[in-house]
């Protein structure tokens, strides 16, 4: 196949571009994956918490959530519960460090939560676009 054709059959799920919402309260975690996904050519919103995620969706279309799950103001598995119940058209990738638990616990709870797919910290480019590719396979 001719890779400058303009067939629109791709070579990955994520090959069309997305717009994703990023919810991350670590301005380097959050400045790291919107470079990656930028890079790769989505088109990128940010919120540093939960509240300013549901903020952004109100007002503007997206396909995919990639939210923290330890954040101040609102956390997010009360984040993506919301999302699930006022947005169920939009995937969700949970995204965790831990803290006081194993970051297992915490995605395993926000799978139950309604996320579609769960990441845990640290990860690298190839990580996060595995796992987007997953969540839209």
């Amino acid at each position: 196949m001719d890779p400058h054709s303009t067939h629109t059959g791709s070579k990955s799920n994520l090959a069309e571009r997305c717009r994703i919402l990023v919810i991350e309260d670590d301005n380097d975690v959050r400045t790291m994956i919107c470079e990656i996904l930028t890079r790769e050519g989505h088109e990128i919103l940010q919120a540093g918490n939960g509240n300013e995620g549901i903020k952004q969706l109100k007002k503007s279309r997206v396909n995919i959530v990639i939210t923290d799950l330890l954040m101040p103001e609102k956390e997010g598995i009360e984040t993506i519960r919301e999302i699930s119940k006022e947005f169920p058209e939009i995937k969700i990738l949970a995204i965790s460090g831990g803290g006081i638990c194993i970051p297992e616990d915490y995605l395993d709870l926000a799978r139950t939560m309604g996320a579609d797919a769960t990441l845990p910290k640290p990860f690298g480019k190839k990580e996060l676009l595995n796992a987007l590719e997953r969540l839209n396979g």
